[in-house]
């Protein structure tokens, strides 16, 4: 997508440098920034820091995290380290080990001189998978949009509720929950995006200027006015993406999509959450027992950054002293509050019939392991 007229990839390989530039996400959306990945520890701590974020956005980067160590070290041993290295970085999204499995399994049959360059060229593929599969979920997802859209008086805009951001800052480009509005919004059909602030880290503002940034009407409120906006028929839809789903379709997600998943289960109100196949853990049944949820630093509840009036970058505490903070950072939505997946393959209930005929390859691999 474009930033100030000019089209980025969150991520992108400089062939002259030799070298992984990425858009430094904990600055955004008050500053723009890119910065060079050169190290392993870098594309650890960019991980682990969130100057990179998303699921899908993490798979990527990761992959090119082995394609380094492979340059470095085309040894079994030091793949084997890199990958455990990566793989502890985020516990919770899946596309993170997704990518680092498959990047050791093509390159352990190859002879170690074909490694590194292997290791590239299939950060590349995988980048490059990304937004088609993020294209693709947005015309699937474009096809929900428009049969509600066709019940509207002319002129007035189909009203749609995300949590967090799932746009294209958080994939390689497009986005998931983002990319039906998108395509929507590309063809002229009157849209309105309620954007939730997603505390602690606000990044509800990265989807705000997104929007902005595509010329998207849309409104930042606080996360809990999701479920009064519902109460008044003043939301349509609400769209989400995820970071890890299980095979029955139970999803997780940022902490405090489950609340906006009961909120619109009680308005029937349709909750769609726009899903590419690299985040689906085929084993794995039940989100809430079974997937890892992330417990992040306290002081991301306690402060908060924004812009002073000085025009300079700042974090000012918000909580009394001596406060502890609780900060899980994402939370598990089950499958019977989700109205269906939106996928790179199409549009299917949230259970594991439904992900099992869109992705019969998928599940009878994930079924003889």
């Amino acid at each position: 997508m474009k930033v100030d007229g000019t089209h980025y990839r969150s991520l992108w390989w400089d062939e002259d440098m030799g070298a992984l530039l990425i858009i430094v996400q904990r600055w955004r959306p008050l500053e723009f920034r890119s910065e060079q990945v050169d190290t392993l520890q870098d594309f650890a701590d960019a991980i682990v820091e969130m100057r990179v974020r998303g699921a899908p956005l993490i798979g990527a980067t990761a992959a090119y995290g082995m394609a380094l160590a492979a340059r470095l070290d085309p040894s079994d041993t030091n793949l084997d380290a890199a990958w455990a290295f990566l793989d502890k970085t985020r516990p919770t999204a899946i596309n993170l080990r997704w990518a680092l499995n498959r990047c050791r399994a093509h390159l352990t049959p190859l002879r170690e001189p074909e490694r590194a360059a292997a290791a590239l060229r299939l950060a590349h593929e995988i980048s490059d998978e990304d937004v088609d599969i993020n294209r693709r979920i947005g015309q699937n997802g474009l096809e929900i949009i428009r049969k509600i859209a066709a019940g509207k008086k002319d002129g007035e805009p189909v009203h749609i509720l995300t949590h967090c951001n799932a746009g294209w800052i958080a994939t390689v480009d497009w986005g998931t929950a983002t990319s039906p509005m998108y395509q929507a919004f590309n063809e002229n059909i009157p849209i309105h995006i309620w954007v939730d602030e997603t505390r602690p880290r606000n990044q509800g503002a990265l989807t705000s200027w997104e929007l902005g940034s595509h010329g998207i009407a849309h409104t930042y409120i606080t996360d809990n006015a999701g479920g009064h906006l519902m109460q008044h028929g003043m939301v349509d839809l609400v769209i989400t993406g995820t970071d890890r789903t299980t095979r029955r379709g139970d999803v997780c997600n940022k902490i405090g999509t489950y609340l906006k998943a009961l909120a619109a289960k009680a308005n029937n109100v349709p909750f769609y959450v726009a899903l590419p196949s690299p985040t689906i853990d085929w084993s794995v049944d039940d989100g809430v027992a079974e997937i890892p949820i992330e417990e992040r630093l306290e002081r991301e509840v306690s402060h908060v950054q924004g812009l002073s009036d000085a025009g300079t970058i700042a974090q000012v505490q918000v909580t009394p002293h001596g406060t502890p903070g609780g900060n899980p950072a994402f939370d598990v939505t089950p499958n019977h509050l989700v109205t269906g997946l939106i996928t790179e393959r199409g549009v299917c209930e949230a259970s594991a019939e439904g992900l099992a005929g869109l992705f019969p390859d998928l599940a009878a691999v994930a079924k003889s392991a």
